[in-house]
């Protein structure tokens, strides 16, 4: 009985902790986007390479951070791979001739910066990041 109390304990913690990294993400997308909000599925078949526009019908493309929580968080949260699960990924369809490597970013400034100057482009950034010049998506 102590051994399940103990598991349930874990369970909530690890919950919260799931909570509190997608609180910690913000969705930002290029002025010319359309949409106001995005799925998780949506964003996850973007970032997948799967799909290339939003419900809206506007065109996205997908540009990432090089590393860092939020990166990692992101891919937790909203692809449900690991920054090595997701690179290998993107090899196998790169090598395939599926698709390119999205446009990396070395931090939140660099992301909010390219964002707002290249059509089309989501992406995200840490909950704190200025993000004046680009658009915040609600993810629901």
């Amino acid at each position: 009985m102590k051994n399940l109390r103990n598991l349930l304990i874990v369970g909530m913690f690890l919950g919260a902790v799931n909570l509190a990294l997608a609180g910690d993400i913000k969705i930002i997308a290029n002025s010319s986007v359309g949409a106001s909000s995005v799925s998780t599925d949506e964003l996850k078949a973007v970032f997948l390479a799967t799909k290339s526009s939003l419900s809206d019908g506007s065109h996205v493309e997908p540009v990432l951070e090089k590393d860092g929580p939020a990166h990692e968080a992101f891919l937790k949260e909203f692809v449900g791979k690991t920054d090595s699960a997701f690179e290998t990924y993107y090899r196998s369809l790169v090598f395939t001739g599926k698709a390119s490597m999205p446009k990396t970013t070395a931090s939140d400034a660099d992301m909010v910066a390219y964002v707002a100057k290249t059509k089309g482009a989501i992406g995200y950034v840490s909950a704190s990041a200025a993000t004046a010049g680009v658009k915040t998506l609600e993810v629901k």
